[in-house]
């Protein structure tokens, strides 16, 4: 019955009160009596429910932020409705007191009252409103949450991080300090990277947020209030460095195996929870970063562009002066393309994708550092701000006649081919510019399109604007320069700065003959033995990223690359530095050696002089203008010959129509007379086309006996026909052998591209197929070169299927090609004399190259030791001015570039024992005095005076014996001992006194 199963499950003090109730009930009905059973039943029911009050306290202490929440939702007052179930689910677990007679009903007095308690504390209970917030908002809702907490957390940071320095680093276990003021202690889940458990958070006096009491430990947490879960900076740093050595390890693969070695089946949650404490890490370690670049004065607008390079930027009293003084390569790249999230995508009638509405949370965020320039100042180049100027130049007369064939080579120079992209991707890739050692100067997005002229154009003028004088080196450098200068505004900026179009070593050689000999680096002064394509070696690396942002946000993207690109610098391209500039001034040396190789090559061909070279090249560059287009009194030749050879044959076939007889007629008078008519408009028609055919030549052959000035008509028999003829015949042989030398140059870049290394076995079958339909295609290009051949007077020589699939070289085939004159009799244009002279290019270059090597060597010498002097010296200033914090971040700093000075040194050391090395090892003095002299920015104080140079010291001397064998492993090491030394003495001097600073 349910009066006994309530009786059994009734709590001590209503069980007393009832039997006080019962037995009072029996002796007698009176008011007194019942008053006094009242009295004793409430003040049971008052202790009872003071130790349930306390007992449930306790419980919410110890309970998680949703666990009370969900608590919450159990106890919220029901309906009261006595005949259902819920009333006696209440009673059953002690929520509810049931007022029962000995006959098992409820008193209807206190039932009533009973009713009109709960109904009182109804109206009176907190009215709980909809949720109206929208789960595509909650990620700014989360950015605007933490937005006011970071600098605080910064500051915490700071002061953690210097703590566990002088303990045992990232492996320094938290412990509260003696005589901390706690002011509470909450309990929460912390994931490290072994274990997961529930550990205190203490509020010390002092912290102004929840965050920087976790901060204070070591946590970060990954909700702006009462979080409930934090990661440990530990397992953020673990990750965030792993990222960058292995850019395809996600956030969710590191959870995942955080899960495994915790031995707990994958968290949900814990990836989102490890995404946001990421995140709010990064942008704390950001904040501290542009701290401690406004405490060394580095905070100035583009000062990592203009300090980018050591090599490259960091200019030197006395040194000479290069021709070029900086050269940049940039280039696109498609591979970190980002999925748009949007909804459903269609397809228009042209073919074009249609994206739907945008998905992607809303998040204003913009990821750290100057790598980016901004799309708005990218847009400000665009096609319709005036920045494309590529369909100005014919109007303009700006386009060379060499254009029509680069433009057909590369696709990157078709604005139809540029201007579509996939309608699934928001940015469709990176636009990126690296100095020649490999540092990233700045890096664009490509949002929806190919690669335009914009980002080039965005680039040059932001470098320009900078860093004033450089060359770019581009594949597509031969169109740069012109849209540079088909542009009012940046064509101003060019010439005022200087400013060289350049097209790299690799794909010169893909370029028209007559662009690559005004804009090939071998014939460019000044360049070196540079090959600008940097940006080939630089994607094959940052291609990982593409697994993990190809379906992240905007930001995340960004942070990403951006994160990327400094870690690169840092620890890739500055530590490879010296390796880079040895390899470069040993491979100038070789190239050196063969001066003599040279000599006697110039003997053997009769040349007296180096200068005759300069010669056979600008012979060469005319030659190939004669080529590139036809004359125009040729072609209008040409035109009239092949015009009066469509009018003969009109004239015949029209003269064959007219005068043939008329259709028999039928013998019979009842034959088919339709079958007759029909006969007839058919002869009627073909004598009223070829009466109109023949009008139509005749009226063409007019034309342009009107625009040649023909006295005469010409006929077979005149020798202007006969020489008309023959130029016709030599164009049909000259573009039959112009497809065949483009089928062979395909086929030579395919089979390279199928033996190289790293080519998978898909793209080799793929490419193997296309090798058989070329074959193909080269044997019937080789048929309709060989037909025109013979068709030549005198007969030009016939090619074989054998004799072409032997060709490795472009060159081979090149030397087949014959022009209006006859060139083989040449020097410039035999195998011998243009081997001759690409090696006299070669010298020259390399001269150019160990000159800039020389700059560029001494100039990393002298800023190792400035930088090394400058910020030892800044960190001492900034413990006196007592901010230990930041002493500590530029200590960091100082030791993130110092770990590879010894590297470095010993590396220089060991090249300056080269035989041929002519450079100086020495420190010098730069013409900045930011590293060197003492930074007064409050400017009440005057400036120390100008550094003297420190003194010479002779370069080592040369270990080597003529062989060339390398030196000893102790006489390197006494080498490199050697220039420390040198260095240490330098570093002495300058700390010693204030006039010796340099």
């Amino acid at each position: 019955m349910p009066s006994v199963r309530t009786t059994r499950n009734r709590t001590s003090a209503t069980s007393s009160s009832n039997a006080v109730r019962t037995s009072a009930s029996h002796r007698q009905k009176s008011g007194r009596v019942v008053s006094g059973q009242k009295t004793l039943k409430s003040t049971a029911i008052r202790v009872a429910q003071e130790e349930e009050a306390r007992q449930h306290a306790d419980r919410l202490q110890s309970m998680s932020r949703r666990q009370r929440r969900e608590l919450q939702q159990l106890q919220d007052i029901p309906d009261l409705n006595f005949g259902d179930d819920d009333f006696e689910d209440d009673v059953l677990h002690g929520r509810a007191a049931a007022q029962i007679s000995h006959e098992g009903d409820a008193f209807a007095s206190e039932a009533q009252a009973d009713a009109q308690l709960y109904e009182e504390i109804r109206q009176d209970h907190r009215k709980r409103y909809p949720d109206t917030r929208k789960r595509r908002n909650r990620t700014q809702f989360q950015v605007d949450g933490f937005a006011p907490q970071l600098e605080r957390m910064a500051d915490t940071y700071l002061e953690w991080s210097l703590e566990i320095s002088m303990q045992d680093g990232l492996a320094s276990t938290y412990s509260l300090p003696e005589g901390t003021r706690v002011q509470g202690t909450r309990k929460v889940v912390v994931v490290d990277i072994f274990a997961a458990s529930r550990e205190d958070l203490h509020f010390t006096v002092g912290d102004a947020f929840e965050s920087c009491s976790c901060v204070r430990q070591g946590w970060i947490p990954s909700s702006p209030t009462t979080p409930t879960a934090v990661i440990t900076i530990r397992a953020l740093e673990i990750f965030r460095v792993a990222r960058l050595r292995c850019p395809r390890l996600g956030v969710q693969a590191f959870v995942r195996a955080l899960c495994d070695i915790h031995g707990v089946a994958p968290r949900a949650w814990l990836s989102t929870q490890f995404s946001v404490a990421f995140d709010i890490y990064l942008a704390v370690r950001a904040i501290v970063d542009r701290r401690v670049q406004v405490a060394l004065g580095r905070q100035t607008p583009n000062w990592r562009l203009k300090n980018a390079c050591p090599a490259c930027l960091y200019r030197l009293d006395g040194e000479p002066t290069l021709k070029i003084p900086i050269m940049v390569t940039c280039d696109g790249n498609n591979s970190l393309s980002r999925t748009d999230l949007c909804e459903k995508s269609e397809v228009d009638d042209s073919g074009a994708w249609i994206g739907g509405a945008s998905k992607a949370r809303y998040d204003d965020r913009v990821a750290a550092g100057d790598y980016y320039i901004s799309r708005e100042e990218v847009n400000k180049w665009a096609k319709d701000s005036g920045g494309d100027v590529m369909k100005s130049f014919a109007a303009e007369g700006l386009e060379d006649e060499h254009d029509g064939a680069c433009r057909e080579r590369w696709q990157n120079m078709k604005e139809s081919v540029t201007s579509r992209a996939y309608g699934m991707y928001d940015e469709t890739g990176i636009f990126l510019c690296l100095c020649r050692h490999g540092f990233v100067m700045v890096v664009e997005d490509m949002v929806k399109s190919g690669e335009l002229s914009k980002y080039a154009l965005s680039v040059v003028a932001h470098l320009l604007k900078v860093l004033g004088k450089l060359a770019v080196g581009y594949d597509i450098g031969c169109l740069l320069d012109k849209l540079v200068k088909a542009h009012p505004e940046l064509s101003a900026l060019a010439e005022e700065k200087g400013f060289k179009a350049l097209v790299g070593a690799f794909h010169g050689h893909g370029h028209n003959r007559l662009c690559g000999v005004d804009y090939l680096m071998t014939y460019v002064e000044g360049v070196g033995l540079e090959a600008l394509e940097g940006c080939e070696s630089f994607f094959s690396k940052s291609n990982a990223l593409a697994s993990t942002t190809r379906h992240a946000s905007r930001f995340h993207r960004q942070q990403a690359i951006t994160t990327y690109l400094k870690h690169t610098d840092t620890f890739d391209t500055y530590s490879g530095l010296v390796s880079l500039l040895s390899s470069k001034y040993r491979r100038a040396l070789e190239v050196k050696s063969t001066y003599q190789t040279l000599r006697e090559a110039m003997r053997d061909l009769g040349v007296r002089s180096r200068d005759e070279f300069e010669r056979w090249r600008e012979k060469e560059r005319a030659h190939l203008r004669t080529l590139s287009k036809e004359p125009a009194q040729e072609t209008l030749e040409m035109e009239y010959y092949q015009k009066l050879v469509n009018l003969r044959e009109a004239e015949e076939n029209a003269s064959a129509i007219l005068s043939a007889p008329p259709p028999p007629v039928p013998a019979e008078a009842n034959a088919d007379y339709a079958e007759g008519v029909k006969t007839t408009r058919r002869l009627e028609a073909q004598r009223r086309h070829a009466l109109e055919l023949h009008g139509r030549a005749l009226k063409a052959v007019h034309d342009l006996e009107i625009r040649l000035a023909v006295p005469r008509r010409w006929t077979p028999e005149d020798a202007e026909w006969r020489a008309a003829a023959t130029l016709v015949s030599h164009r049909r042989y000259q573009r039959a052998l112009d497809n065949l030398q483009g089928l062979i140059i395909a086929r030579m870049f395919e089979l390279g591209k199928c033996n190289m290394s790293g080519t998978g076995y898909k793209l080799r079958k793929h490419i193997a197929k296309a090798l058989q339909a070329r074959s193909k295609a080269v044997k019937t290009a080789i048929e309709r070169y060989n037909e025109a051949a013979r068709a030549m007077q005198p007969p030009k020589p016939t090619l074989e299927w054998e004799e072409v699939v032997e060709y490795a070289f472009l060159a081979d085939f090149d030397l087949l090609r014959e022009g209006r004159e006859d060139i083989r009799g040449e020097l410039w244009a035999q195998p011998a004399g243009r081997a001759a002279m690409d090696q006299h290019y070669k010298l020259l270059r390399a001269d150019e190259e160990i000159q800039r090597l020389d700059v560029e060597i001494r100039r990393l010498v002298t800023h190792m030791r400035d930088e090394e002097r400058f910020l030892s010296r800044e960190e001492g200033r900034l413990r006196e001015e007592g901010k230990a914090t930041l002493a500590h971040q530029v200590r960091l700093l100082r030791d993130e570039r110092g770990r590879f000075t010894e590297r470095h040194t010993s590396q220089l050391a060991k090249l300056a024992s080269t035989p041929g090395f002519t450079g100086n090892i020495t420190p010098g003095v730069s013409i900045s005095r930011e590293r060197h002299e003492l930074v007064v920015r409050d400017g009440d104080a005057d400036m120390p005076p100008p550094p003297a140079p420190p003194p010479e010291f002779e370069t080592p001397p040369n270990g080597n014996d003529d062989d060339g064998d390398d030196d000893s492993e102790d006489e390197d090491s006494a080498l490199a001992e050697v220039f420390l030394n040198i260095v240490r003495i330098s570093q002495d001097s300058g700390t010693g006194s204030a006039e010796n600073n340099g």
